[in-house]
C-alpha cells in the first residue's frame, strides 16, 4: 500500500460514522441448498455404508461416497452462517466483511474497490434462458486491490434486489472516499488493462502509420521484383529449351533427308 493518500475527507465525513449494515443471502436460495443437501447426504451416507459394509467391499466407490456426503453437510451448514449475513459493511471498524464458504474474508475501507460485475459464461446462459426469470440480473464486484481475488455478488444472491442496490450504493460510496483504486500499488483489473491498452494504442502518430505503410509497401514491391525476375528466368530456361529441342528436330530431319537422298 503506499503512503500516500487518496481518500476524499469531505465525502468520508458523509459516510455513517457507526454501525454495521447486514446483507443476508436469499432465503429461496438458502431454502432450496438445504433441501437439495439433505437429499445428497442421505444418499451418500446409504451408499458410503453399504459399500464398505458388503462382504466384498467397494472401497472406492464408498470412499467417494463418503467424500460427497461430508461436501453435502458441510455446505449444509454454511447455509445457516449466510442466513444472517452474505455481505456485511462495519463502520465501526471500517472494513467490508465477505462470507466465503467457512471463512470470514474482511476488506480495509483503505484497500477496498467496487465496480459493476459481470456474469459467467454459464450465469449468461441462464440469464438469457427462460430458467434466469424475467427480472434483469446485476452484479457487482466486491475488491480488495492489493490483492488479485475478487468477489462477485448479484441480485440473485441477496436477499432482495433492494438489498443489492443498498449494497451497491454504499459500497460505491466507500469506494469513491477512499479512492483505492487511484493507488500505484493498486491491481488493475482485466477492464482497465484494456482501457490502458487502448490508450497506448491511440498514441501511435499518423507519422508512424505513414512510415509503416511505406515500408509495407516497398517489401511489396521487392517481392514483385524477385517475382518478375523469377519469372523471366523461367522463361528464358523454356526458350532455350524450346530452341535446343528445335535444332535437335532439325538436325534429326536433316539427317533422315539425306540418308533417303544416298538411297
Amino acid at each position: 500500500m503506499s503512503e500516500v493518500s487518496y481518500a476524499d475527507e469531505a465525502k468520508i465525513a458523509k459516510l455513517p460514522k457507526e454501525g454495521v449494515h447486514c446483507f443476508p443471502a436469499n432465503a429461496k436460495q438458502i431454502s432450496t441448498r438445504r433441501i437439495v443437501t439433505v437429499i445428497l447426504a442421505i444418499v451418500f451416507i446409504g451408499l458410503a455404508l453399504f459399500s464398505f459394509l458388503k462382504k466384498s467391499p467397494l472401497y472406492a466407490l464408498g470412499g467417494i461416497s463418503a467424500v460427497v456426503a461430508i461436501i453435502s453437510i458441510l455446505v449444509f451448514i454454511q447455509t445457516f452462517l449466510i442466513a444472517n449475513y452474505r455481505v456485511a459493511i462495519d463502520y465501526n471498524t471500517k472494513q467490508l466483511i465477505l462470507r466465503y464458504r467457512f471463512s470470514k474474508i474482511l476488506i480495509p475501507f483503505e484497500s477496498f474497490d467496487a465496480r459493476d460485475g459481470e456474469p459467467d459464461k454459464a450465469e449468461e446462459l441462464l440469464d438469457n434462458s427462460n430458467l434466469g426469470g424475467t427480472e434483469k440480473t446485476y452484479y457487482l464486484v466486491l475488491d480488495n486491490v492489493f490483492d488479485e481475488a475478487c468477489f462477485q455478488t448479484s441480485t440473485k444472491d441477496l436477499a432482495s434486489r433492494d438489498d443489492f442496490f443498498k449494497l451497491k450504493e454504499e459500497a460505491f460510496a466507500i469506494a469513491d472516499a477512499y479512492g483505492a483504486r487511484n493507488d500505484e500499488n493498486a491491481i488493475k483489473p482485466d477492464s482497465m488493462k484494456a482501457t490502458a491498452d487502448e490508450s497506448i494504442k491511440s498514441e501511435i502518430k499518423d507519422d508512424d502509420i505513414a512510415s509503416i505503410v511505406e515500408e509495407a509497401g516497398a517489401e511489396i514491391k521487392e517481392e514483385k521484383e524477385e517475382i518478375k525476375k523469377a519469372a523471366a528466368e523461367k522463361a528464358e530456361k523454356a526458350a532455350e529449351a524450346v530452341k535446343d529441342a528445335a535444332e535437335e528436330v532439325a538436325e534429326k530431319v536433316e539427317e533422315a533427308v539425306e540418308e533417303k537422298t544416298e538411297e
